[in-house]
């Protein structure tokens, strides 16, 4: 798909390729396809009526520097309009009886900051004027400049964007390298159809081809692609943000297709590389304030800091020291696993999803991750477990070959304890590798398992789990039913049914046919409190004799 362009130079080519980033149309936006035919500067103070100027010129008004002898803003617009100027563009605001003025003559009015070199400005429209080649050359250049200086004054990506939407009037959308919004600027025209681009600019599989390798982006020719979306006539403008010749994140400016040109081509591409720098910015913040973060933490948990001390570290962290808080403990299981990183990185990810907050750190020595999560003050446990859960789940998703040990601690209601939860968390962990469960586990459920890894005689517990599950197992076997798979959900769910159907990805009505199936079958009745107990004790005996 190619970008076309007109060959005559207007008004709105001037605003987007030789005014400043921070121009702003205050009235004509939509007579800006008003031909120019040349540019003058006039002084206010200087005798305007006898100023000549051609058919068609954009005027520049300079800064007043002699009030009392100055033409007022509505005289000047008055005689541009009468000169047959096409446009006019102000430094500082202009008055409300100016643009009254303007409208009722049809003049579209631009204004400038007023600490913009007026006659730096005029030079640069004339270069467009007679080098069109030349000075869109020029203009990417200082399109950059103009947004790593915002960038600079640590405007934030949100910055970065605005100026480009206002530059091009297009909607302006920054991804990561996940295809996770990082921050969008919304032109009113989508705001209908928006629902239908974001779900398809999500999706990693609607990238350009080209786009797909992170490693190769740096080698793709041209560096900014056009690519229709599916809302007829839309189209946008894609370019990978790169950063050490890989691929970080990706810069589209979304518009109606035929109004998509070589200038908003410009600022994509230009815009990428002031995304990468801005990107890399926060990541160097971030990653300090991550070290800080950690450093403190690892004092916490040695015992050397005062609740007092903790609690005003916090707030700099923005995070409620004084809150009910549980400890994870996370690491990979087995060889050949991803980096603590990695590990990190989706446990972040989860936690920004759901909302919860937490401290994150990773503990490098220790080969694990750390999470100090600030749980539900009268549900705590439930409440740690369902995010410890989600971890689990994801990273299951986006690793298949690869697990997971998480262990929780005991609830701290108090900074001193924090500890002492920690040291809960390792042991649970601990216990999860040697179980080779990925399922969380709660140091207050570890009895039981610590009981049974105590007993030696093998051949009573073998027996116990035969008595208790033999026919449910013999049943799986010749029916190839999952009933022992029901009753460890049913058990992981802690009962309840409907997170169990939900777990099993079964009907509720299905997940109640089976569990009658197992009261026949086994000839029990799960209602009573011992039979419960008995079997819960076979399945995890089952569990553990399977790793002896």
């Amino acid at each position: 798909m190619s970008i076309t362009r007109t060959q005559e130079i207007t008004v709105e080519e001037i605003r987007k390729l030789a005014l400043p980033l921070s121009t702003h149309i205050v009235s004509g936006e939509g007579l800006l396809d008003r031909p120019i035919s040349w540019t003058t500067v006039i002084h206010p103070e200087d005798d305007i009526a006898s100023k000549a100027v051609q058919a068609r010129e954009l005027i520049l008004v300079a800064p007043i520097s002699n009030p009392p002898r100055a033409h007022n803003d509505t005289e000047v617009i008055h005689w541009a309009a009468g000169a047959g100027a096409s446009a006019i563009v102000f430094c500082g605001p202009v008055s409300t009886t100016a643009l009254a003025e303007s409208k009722s003559r049809g003049m579209p009015v631009l204004t400038l900051s007023n600490d913009v070199r007026i006659r730096e400005v005029e030079k640069t429209i004339i270069s467009l004027l007679v080098n069109r080649k030349g000075q869109i050359e020029r203009r990417g250049t200082q399109i950059y400049r103009q947004l790593t200086q915002i960038s600079s004054r640590n405007e934030g990506m949100d910055g970065l964007l605005g100026a480009m939407a206002r530059l091009t009037k297009k909607t302006v959308i920054v991804h990561d390298k996940r295809l996770h919004a990082l921050s969008h600027k919304l032109q009113p025209e989508f705001v209908g159809i928006w629902d239908d681009i974001e779900f398809f600019l999500k999706k990693q599989d609607n990238l350009p081809v080209e786009l797909h390798d992170r490693h190769r982006v740096v080698e793709v020719e041209p560096p900014v692609l056009m690519q229709a979306l599916p809302v007829s006539g839309v189209a946008r403008l894609v370019a990978p943000i790169i950063a050490k010749s890989l691929g970080r994140g990706y810069l589209s400016i979304i518009g109606r297709e035929s109004d998509l040109d070589e200038i908003d081509q410009l600022v994509c591409e230009h815009g990428a590389a002031a995304c990468a720098l801005e990107m890399a910015k926060q990541k160097a913040v971030s990653e300090t304030e991550k070290r800080l973060r950690g450093t403190f933490l690892d004092r916490l948990l040695l015992g050397d800091v005062s609740p007092q001390e903790a609690i005003r570290q916090g707030e700099r962290f923005n995070h409620d020291m004084t809150r009910t808080h549980v400890a994870f403990a996370l690491s990979w299981r087995g060889g050949g696993h991803p980096s603590l990183r990695r590990l990190e990185t989706i446990v972040n990810a989860i936690i920004a999803r759901q909302q919860a907050a937490a401290l994150v750190w990773i503990r490098e020595r220790e080969g694990e991750v750390v999470v100090f999560h600030a749980t539900d003050f009268d549900d705590p446990i439930d409440h740690s477990l369902r995010l410890s859960n989600e971890f689990s789940q994801e990273i299951n998703r986006q690793y298949p070959l690869n697990r997971v040990a998480i262990g929780l601690g005991q609830v701290a209601r108090e900074v001193k304890v924090w500890r002492a939860s920690y040291r809960d968390a390792v042991q649970a962990k601990e216990l999860a590798v040697r179980l080779q469960t990925d399922i969380p586990l709660f140091i207050g459920d570890l009895g039981v398992y610590q009981l049974i890894l105590s007993l030696s005689d093998r051949e009573k517990l073998t027996h116990f789990c035969e008595h208790t599950l033999g026919t449910l197992t013999e049943y799986d076997t010749r029916q190839k039913a999952d009933l022992i798979k029901t009753l460890e959900a049913y058990f992981n769910c802690h009962g309840n049914l409907s997170q169990t159907a939900e777990s099993l990805i079964v009907h509720r009505n299905t997940l109640l046919y089976r569990m009658n199936r197992i009261n026949e079958i086994a000839g029990i009745d799960l209602n009573r409190p011992e039979t419960r107990l008995a079997l819960h004790l076979a399945l995890t005996i089952r569990r553990l004799l399977s790793l002896a």
